[in-house]
């Protein structure tokens, strides 16, 4: 591999914004700040969780170059660079490498529902002019293209592609590729309702890219600690159960509507969601308070576990 692989948490992180919608970029910088104190290895800006599609170009180029203002130490900086096709997909990697990020991460352009050989050659073409490590986020149920193993076998083989992560639901896709051994970090969806973290941990995945770091960064790096000890299993399985109701909860809406407002509630700098999403406060977010209560997630981050007045869209 000519990129050190990455393992353990990489989270991806909210777009923290103002109450008139702006982007919190204060806000940004100390979550970053608290994402870096708390264990993980990497965090993405501008994925799925951080409302990429509701996010306009000017903006997106403002949260590569405002945030790697504070970048230090060994947690890297990656950046969501998927465009409406290949051409601005090139334009935001190479921006993201200029501005200097330490890799990007790309999916398939929504709603198009290109065919898989399409998308392979589409990464392949980005992948030819990027000059940083990418990833790639096989993601289905967002952008309507799913890879198979020998897609993703393929693009392993290109000296820039270093990241996936997998989020199907196919154990026996992560199977397979662990199998495989490519040069490839080979990472998943926290979801619990795909069911992928603990096989892949199982069979030597090298970590998790995840949504629920934001809010429970100490035990997401627990989770995706690679195994390489009897210690390593034993913790992520005890981390794992200990935690699965707030994962159930933070994936009980698409992300981010459950986690948000919850960040939001605990005193995180997580500001509203962007319309037209919207926060389901009231029973939700007191089920998500309950369950922090229980963590006691007071305690381990010194989060305000009592409902309050915010703005969450």
């Amino acid at each position: 591999m000519t990129q050190p692989r990455i393992e353990g948490s990489f989270v991806a992180l909210i777009t923290s914004m103002n109450r008139d919608g702006s982007i919190d970029f204060e806000g940004m910088r100390a979550l970053l700040d608290f994402q870096r104190e708390n264990g993980t290895s990497a965090v993405l800006m501008m994925g799925s969780t951080g409302e990429v599609s509701m996010l306009s170009p000017e903006e997106r180029r403002l949260i590569v170059s405002e945030t790697l203002k504070s970048k230090s130490g060994d947690m890297e900086f990656w950046y969501g660079c998927t465009g409406t096709n290949t051409e601005t997909t090139i334009d935001y990697v190479t921006h993201a490498a200029g501005e200097g990020a330490d890799g990007a991460i790309i999916a398939a352009p929504a709603y198009i529902n290109a065919s898989t050989s399409d998308i392979v050659e589409y990464v392949l073409e980005v992948a030819d002019a990027s000059s940083i490590p990418l990833g790639f986020y096989n993601n289905p149920p967002r952008v309507g293209t799913d890879l198979a193993v020998k897609d993703i076998l393929r693009l392993a083989d290109h000296q820039n592609m270093t990241v996936l992560k997998e989020s199907t639901s196919r154990v026996a896709q992560i199977a397979q590729l662990c199998a495989a051994q490519p040069d490839l970090s080979l990472m998943c969806c926290c979801s619990p309702n795909l069911g992928l973290v603990v096989p892949l941990m199982a069979l030597g995945g090298h970590g998790t890219a995840n949504m629920s770091g934001n809010i429970l960064p100490r035990e997401m790096a627990t989770i995706s600690t690679p195994w390489r000890h009897d210690g390593d299993a034993l913790a992520c399985r005890g981390a794992w159960l200990e935690n699965l109701a707030m994962l159930h909860h933070l994936y009980s809406e698409v992300n981010p509507v459950a986690l948000k407002p919850l960040m939001a509630a605990f005193g995180l700098p997580a500001g509203p969601l962007r319309r037209p999403l919207r926060s389901h406060d009231g029973p939700s977010l007191e089920a998500g308070l309950a369950i922090a209560t229980r963590l006691g997630l007071d305690a381990t981050y010194g989060y305000q576990l009592t409902p309050r007045l915010i703005a969450a869209g």
